[in-house]
């Protein structure tokens, strides 16, 4: 997997993956940025929601289960001081489907974050990762 950052203007950056995708990334205006962009330590917890919610949809799926919708919402505590690593995670998921068991979300999302999410998993040497869900009918 590969990566590379270009700086554009400014604080201003351009990230293009190895897969062809790019984004562009800012520093607040406090540190010179102009607020073009998302955050370096935004997109760590943007990852870390992708990664764990493509866990939950595949495992649910794969447990026949229709699921139509899934939205993880974080919240990030970050270190007073640099280095200002996530101290704490709030991951909260609303999975939307027909008849989704209890069981079968829990699980998904305890194989998710003690399995199978690389981000969860690096993020959690430094931070607690709480998890929470609901089930929407539809």
């Amino acid at each position: 997997m590969t990566a590379r950052v270009k700086l554009i203007e400014g604080m201003q950056m351009l990230g293009e993956s190895g897969s062809g995708h790019s984004l562009v990334m800012d520093a607040a205006p406090s540190v010179g940025g102009r607020d073009m962009g998302v955050r370096p330590m935004e997109l760590l917890l943007i990852g870390m929601g992708g990664c764990a919610s493509i866990d939950v949809v595949t495992i649910l799926r794969k447990g026949r289960h229709a699921v139509s919708d899934c939205v993880a919402t974080l919240k990030g505590v970050r270190a007073e001081t640099d280095p200002k690593v996530f101290l704490e995670i709030f991951l909260h998921f609303v999975v939307t489907g027909k008849g989704l068991p209890a069981n079968a979300v829990e699980r998904a999302i305890r194989l998710s974050e003690q399995t199978y999410c690389s981000a969860s998993a690096m993020l959690g040497k430094t931070a607690t990762i709480h998890t929470s869900y609901e089930i929407v009918e539809g």
